[in-house]
Parts: structure tokens; C-alpha cells; sequence
């Protein structure tokens, strides 16, 4: 499993992870589109903002492999806002190919998007150390 260095590890001040610390023994999760309901917890959608900020301030508009990015996170963004990035995309491979629909993404985080608007992530380098 590929691990994104220097990937946030969870969404600032919250429980809300970001990336998974191992494979899973018994294979990847596997990824499948969530519906996000307008009654959504606003902590929920700040988790999908911030997770969005995330991706889009270490990709941009480029190919990433899933690797050790949370499957339950990005199910919530799966099949809107990040799409397969390759024909033959096996939801529960690690090394599946994923890309922002930036267009969709634009509309759905517009805060992501503005010129001089970051999203703030603080460094958690106990975190990084943790790792195998």
C-alpha cells in the first residue's frame, strides 16, 4: 500500500481521519459513492471540505493512487468530486488511479477553490513516525 507523506492524517482539532495507518489484512475497502443528505452535521461537511482541500492542495489535477487515503472518506467525495481515473478501476485495490472532477468539485467546496483560500492543516509529526 502506498503512503501519501505529508498527507494530513485527520481533519484539525477532530477524530475525523483522513488516512488509514495499514493495509487491511483482508484487502482494501472497498470504495463505493455515499449520498451526503442536505441534514448532514456541519463537523461532517467540514470533514469533506477539508478532506477535499487536502486532496486538491497535494494533487491538483493529477492522477493519484488511492493507497492509504481513508475508504470512508473518499466515499463521501466517490463518483462526484473524485472519480476513477482509469477504465478498469477495482473499488478495493490500493493501487486504483483516482483524479478530482474538479468542475464538480468547484461547485460543491467553492471555499477550496478561491484564490488565496487555504485550508489550514496543523503538522502531526507523532503521526508520521507511527508509520511502518
Amino acid at each position: 500500500m502506498y503512503k501519501h507523506r505529508g498527507f494530513p492524517g485527520r481533519l484539525p482539532s477532530s477524530d475525523f481521519q483522513f488516512v488509514v495507518r495499514r493495509a487491511n489484512k483482508n484487502g482494501a475497502t472497498k470504495i463505493f459513492a455515499r449520498e451526503r443528505f442536505k441534514d448532514r452535521k456541519i463537523a461532517d461537511r467540514r470533514a469533506d471540505e477539508g478532506f477535499m482541500a487536502a486532496l486538491w492542495h497535494h494533487f491538483g489535477e493529477e492522477p493519484f493512487v488511492r493507497g492509504n487515503l481513508d475508504a470512508g472518506r473518499l466515499s463521501w467525495l466517490f463518483g462526484r468530486e473524485v472519480v476513477p481515473a482509469e477504465p478498469n478501476f477495482d473499488p478495493q485495490d490500493y493501487d486504483a488511479l483516482l483524479k478530482i472532477n474538479v468542475e464538480k468539485a468547484k461547485v460543491s467546496f467553492p471555499d477550496v477553490f478561491k484564490e488565496g483560500g487555504e485550508f489550514l492543516f496543523e503538522e502531526d509529526d507523532d503521526y508520521e513516525d507511527d508509520w511502518d
